[in-house]
């Protein structure tokens, strides 16, 4: 089993601390981004890697911009 790259764990931490920040539950984030919340966990995680259309809606129900949460990846 391969180690999580970097990348999908900085990812994954970003949107967590945003998430937290404002005090959603990952379920309340998967609603308003319409993703299931499985999806949201691993993102979280870094097991999965999210496509653009997914981030996009991620960064929209936390109300940032996705330079936001790719700024230090």
């Amino acid at each position: 089993m391969s180690a999580t790259p970097q990348h999908r764990r900085v990812l994954g931490e970003a949107i967590r601390a945003k998430r937290r920040e404002i005090k959603f539950s990952q379920e309340k984030l998967a609603e308003k981004a319409e993703l299931s919340t499985v999806f949201i966990s691993r993102v979280e995680r870094g097991k999965e890697s999210p496509s653009v259309d997914s981030l996009l809606k991620i960064a929209k129900a936390l109300k940032v911009r996705v330079r936001e949460l790719v700024v230090d990846i």
